[in-house]
């Protein structure tokens, strides 16, 4: 970890990446400018340009929410879930991504018939959510696209893991939207000293915009985790159609597109981790790789310097347009080799999308050894059969 600081800035940064690009340093920069910034801004080894704050990036704000600190994907996390089984075939594999894909719309898919969840049971009284509830109900279940992926896993302990990505679907973009035009039109009025370029506009906490915000946060973050575990639930009844007799030994959940409020340094903050998950000292946690790379389970060692944080992943190196023009197709598939999955995506004018290759992201490896003082790895998961979105 390198610390330094930009010219007057509010607060110095904490830096766990080896490298960060010219974007994403500039956002830094900004983070570092805010005049609620608390303490340091922490930068995760995944750390690549976001929309107004970088992903990989912790934000400890005083008193303040800002929206697009938390991201679009509200709620955006992982689920993971080790079984009883030692091995499973390649024709297994084929049949179990098969069938998942029948029973879990991916893209921009949604069931046709409305899902039950109890996620449903307690809904804030917030006009967006229940604009985007009817909408919800079909895509809770859902795995969306770019990044989210189901994948079957070969643990190094032995067993077979599976695990999916994914977020709040559109209801978590609708939110962080209208809350961050919302604040937008708040700060022009108060002439805040935030500069509107920035893309950081925020709420104070003690206002109305800013606890409905947070409420309807809460809800997508309830909304994300019941998607994730609906999509789990099928997958392990095909699993054990196809495997036979598989059984769940332990489940690990994490998220980490959200805000929360947390005691650093003797001071209550409301901590923004986007596109960061939570390592609060013994937390068990998961650090995907890449498509086509390994994943890790981690415990959290709690350090204070991350506002006991971590990365959420291997983090992009190069931008979905570089690497389409970039990598080749036979690149990316020797990339892929001996790892079941889909044909490559096309775009909406017919082109290939080769933007979700492991080449288009971070060494996991690299990842992982620059935070080994912010984490335990504790299983390395080996990928055996992925289905993207």
């Amino acid at each position: 970890m390198i610390r330094f600081k930009f010219p007057g800035s509010q607060v110095p940064v904490y830096s766990w990446a080896s490298d960060i690009d010219a974007a994403a340093k500039e956002q830094v920069e900004h983070l570092s400018k805010l005049p609620f910034a608390y303490d340091h801004i922490a930068i995760m080894p995944d750390c690549h340009s976001g929309y107004g704050m970088p992903i990989g990036g912790v934000l400890a704000a005083d008193n303040v929410i800002i929206p697009n600190a938390v991201g679009v994907d509200i709620g955006c996390g992982m689920i993971a879930v080790k079984t009883t089984l030692t091995e499973v075939t390649v024709e297994q594999i084929k049949r179990i991504i098969g069938e998942a894909r029948k029973i879990i719309p991916v893209g921009f898919n949604h069931h046709k018939e409305r899902q039950e969840s109890p996620v449903f049971d307690h809904v804030p009284d917030v006009e967006i959510i229940h604009i985007e509830l009817d909408s919800a109900r079909h895509q809770i279940g859902t795995l969306g696209s770019g990044n989210h992926f189901v994948e079957i896993q070969a643990g190094d302990d032995g067993f077979i893991w599976l695990m999916i990505h994914s977020g709040s679907r559109n209801i978590g973009k609708k939110v962080c939207d209208c809350y961050n035009e919302m604040a937008v039109g708040l700060n022009a009025r108060w002439k805040v000293a935030v500069p509107a370029a920035w893309d950081l506009a925020y709420l104070p906490v003690d206002t109305p915009e800013a606890q409905e915000y947070l409420a309807a946060m809460e809800f997508c973050l309830r909304f994300a985790k019941a998607n994730r575990a609906l999509m789990m639930k099928r997958l392990k009844e095909i699993v054990f159609e196809v495997a036979g007799g598989m059984q769940q030994a332990e489940e690990i959940c994490t998220h980490h597109n959200y805000a929360a409020w947390e005691e650093h340094y003797g001071k209550r903050v409301l901590v923004h981790r986007k596109g960061a998950i939570r390592m609060f000292k013994g937390d068990i946690g998961i650090i995907p790789g890449s498509m086509g790379t390994p994943s890790y389970i981690v415990k959290g060692l709690g350090n204070p310097d991350s506002f006991m944080s971590a990365s959420h992943g291997a983090g992009r190196k190069m931008s979905r347009a570089e690497a389409d023009k970039t990598i080749s197709v036979e690149e990316a598939d020797k990339a892929m080799r001996g790892i079941v999955y889909g044909r490559w995506n096309r775009d909406r004018k017919g082109r290939l999308d080769l933007s979700e290759c492991p080449l288009a992201y971070k060494d996991i490896e690299e990842v992982i050894e620059l935070e080994l003082d912010l984490i335990r790895p504790i299983v390395k998961l080996r990928p055996l059969g992925v289905l993207k979105g």
